[in-house]
């Protein structure tokens, strides 16, 4: 007798292909679920695998729109990063997965929700915080935090020898021992050789991207328009223009894929508490990024983009990073992003060449923070040299007592 339905989060990769076998073994009947958030993947061979180990269904939820324009268009917006370095690709897309299982798992009369990720990481958290605020009562099963089942599969060997026993097939070989994960925003590579974090990743590693070295000796011009923050066009060299959020990401991809823009290589830390060592491609992400920050010099206040950059950007990413986007905090924050983005309208004119994104203009039909007038070398018009005088008499009087303090103690300000 069945132990009841389970929605499993099914990738076709090795973990959840022998997680899926284990629940069967276990008893349960399972629904595999797999979202299409842009990755590159044979949908119809994971659905042939799922349903020859066992999967009473195989459902595909298509969520690239929905994923482009309400969480990868407001990473762009808010320049949202980890660390000064990762531009979160995996983390940006856990709401929208898990959001969409949960739509499963009530469609098809699951009680329970699977999934395959390690009990060492962030994903588990990122997923099941989500799953527990989208679906309070739902219950959550954890493979990898099962002592039946990790005492069994201690490690990866294990689970590639009972892949081969069951005739199950997989990608990962025991000669390129590490771990993906794949969206439309990037790749992700953990694990195996990368967990000693002074190996150099071998370059047949690398998918998304072509390396710097081998990229095109001719630099790639385009440019980007933004209205309010968001990309609404990209123009090619050839005037090609695209418009539909979804193409304008997946052209964004290419520039950038086919030039090197994207790679990252870092050791980060966990929200569980662990280092970790990833390494990462984010082509799109990074040329909509870059130019992004680039209009926002010319269009945005500088105090606003200073109290976005102290508080809204980091505080945004450290929430989307440790899986808190389903709350009361992460609602809170994102709805301070838009505020700060409503006079980012205009264009920026870029490359990309070897492995970087060079921008080369910016120009604004709207927004008039700029005056060239007023900052001027060669003109005395607008802001006059000697009103800066008294500017600096009042920034100097604190300053001054500052000094005064300090030479009355005897000492004196030194490097």
């Amino acid at each position: 007798m069945s132990k009841g339905k389970v929605c499993l989060a099914y990738s076709g990769g090795l973990d959840t292909s022998i997680i899926l076998a284990w629940l069967l073994e276990q008893g349960y009947e399972v629904v595999a679920f797999l979202a299409n958030i842009g990755q590159e993947e044979d949908f119809e061979a994971a659905r042939e695998k799922a349903l020859k180990i066992g999967a009473t269904k195989f459902i595909v939820s298509d969520v690239r729109k929905e994923f482009v324009e309400e969480v990868l268009f407001p990473a762009v917006q808010v320049n949202a990063i980890y660390e000064n370095v990762y531009l979160l690709g995996t983390s940006l897309a856990r709401p929208v997965i898990a959001k969409a299982q949960i739509e499963v798992a009530e469609q098809e009369g699951c009680f329970a929700v699977a999934h395959g990720c390690t009990g060492k990481g962030n994903d588990q958290v990122r997923f099941e915080l989500s799953f527990y605020a989208l679906k309070p009562d739902v219950v959550c099963i954890a493979p990898w935090r099962d002592p039946e089942f990790f005492e069994r599969f201690a490690g990866r060997n294990d689970l590639l020898n009972y892949a081969a026993e069951k005739d199950i097939p997989v990608a990962q070989t025991k000669a390129k021992p590490w771990s993906t994960d794949e969206n439309m925003a990037h790749i992700s590579f953990e694990a195996g050789i990368l967990e000693d974090p002074n190996t150099t990743p071998p370059k047949d590693m690398w998918k998304l991207t072509v390396d710097p070295e081998d990229a095109p000796d001719k630099p790639e011009f385009f440019d980007v328009y933004f209205e309010k923050g968001k990309p609404v066009k990209l123009v090619l060299e050839d005037k090609t223009e695209v418009t539909d959020p979804v193409e304008i990401f997946l052209t964004a991809n290419a520039i950038a894929r086919r030039n090197g823009v994207g790679r990252i290589d870092i050791v980060e830390n966990r929200f569980i508490g662990i280092k970790s060592r990833g390494c990462y491609e984010t082509p799109g992400l990074t040329l909509l990024r870059t130019t992004h920050i680039d209009l926002e010099g010319l269009t945005v206040d500088r105090e606003v983009r200073s109290i976005r950059d102290t508080f809204v950007t980091p505080t945004y990413s450290k929430l989307l990073y440790n899986g808190l986007y389903f709350t009361p905090e992460g609602e809170y924050v994102r709805t301070m992003i838009q505020p700060s983005q409503n006079t980012v309208n205009g264009v920026v004119r870029a490359k990309a060449y070897k492995g970087n994104v060079y921008n080369l203009g910016r120009y604004s039909e709207t927004e008039k923070l700029y005056d060239a007038t007023e900052s001027s070398m060669d003109e005395l018009t607008g802001f006059h040299p000697q009103e800066a005088g008294g500017f600096i008499t009042t920034q100097a009087i604190r300053i001054k007592k500052y000094g005064e303090s300090v030479r009355e103690k005897g000492e004196f300000l030194g490097l």
